[in-house]
């Protein structure tokens, strides 16, 4: 077996975790490599870039947030991804640090189960296909002199034009994430829908619409002079042209993260949005 392993190289106790790891897979001569960014900061000469992670790594291990397991899960082809919380929030780390050392022996054995999470496929005029686990991101930038508006299609029907800082496409996984901070609902892990969240809206009838995962989603913004960054799971990847139209449907690509058996949905609910009353001692 060999695990490919990315690292929040900005927390120290990742990269403690890291030095960590690193012994106990060598004492069990276990084969690993780390990305670059993570090699460089841990001065380790195992490393590959990213874009042949997959074709030389059996499963993944992410030492951070949120954020560090989206980044491996773009390079992971499916493989079975791990997240050790070592961020604040993490909905999609599952892992404590101490529970590292228990997921591990079950990794390298084999024994463990998954969560299969659906991704968003984004194809842009040029051909180009990109995809992203959480959400697809369009905002109206810096250069807009007047708030743009965004056209919507679903199945080449139109949905809406509305004025708005940006728009969101999120699925059940990024319900969680920009989506909820915008308003949107929160949809439970293998709902086959996604959700067009509008940022900031100049009209209050426009709000969050839930849609089936099997739509067609066509999006366009028309503001000029302007351009608008196209993000993908937060990161930007293109500033997109007045009227140039994103299209975002279920990609047939999925991600695989590693489930914490001794965790469900709802009790990670509870936890990271404290909807559970703790009621004081002696009451």
């Amino acid at each position: 077996m060999k695990l490919g392993i990315f690292v929040n190289i900005t927390r120290e106790k990742a990269l403690e975790l890291a030095r960590e790891l690193v012994a106990w897979l060598d004492a069990r001569s276990i084969d690993y490599v780390f990305d670059p960014q993570s090699a460089q900061a841990l001065g380790s000469g195992k490393w590959e870039e990213k874009a042949d992670l997959s074709q030389h790594c059996d499963a993944f291990v992410s030492l951070g947030g949120d954020g560090t397991l989206l980044l491996a899960s773009h390079y992971s082809r499916s493989k079975p991804v791990m997240g050790i919380n070592v961020g604040d929030l993490g909905f999609l780390t599952e892992f404590s640090p101490d529970e590292l050392w228990t997921a591990m022996d079950h990794l390298v054995s084999g024994n463990y189960s998954i969560h299969r999470r659906s991704q968003l496929e984004t194809t842009l005029e040029s051909g180009e296909q990109l995809t992203s686990l959480n959400d697809v991101i369009i905002e109206k930038g810096s250069s807009a002199r007047r708030l743009p508006t965004f056209t919507i299609l679903l199945d080449n029907e139109m949905l809406g034009s509305y004025r708005a800082d940006g728009i969101i496409i999120a699925t059940s996984t990024g319900s969680t994430a920009y989506s909820l901070s915008a308003g949107g609902p929160i949809i439970a892990p293998k709902s086959n829908v996604f959700v067009i969240t509008p940022i900031c809206p100049h009209m209050l009838t426009v709000r969050p619409i839930v849609i089936s995962d099997d739509k067609t989603v066509k999006v366009s913004v028309d503001a000029n002079p302007g351009e608008f960054p196209l993000k993908m799971d937060g990161i930007q990847k293109k500033l997109l042209a007045p009227g140039e139209v994103v299209t975002v449907r279920k990609s047939p690509h999925h991600v695989n993260l590693v489930a914490n058996e001794k965790r469900n949905y709802c009790e990670i609910l509870r936890k990271k949005l404290l909807w559970s009353h703790e009621h004081p001692t002696g009451e």
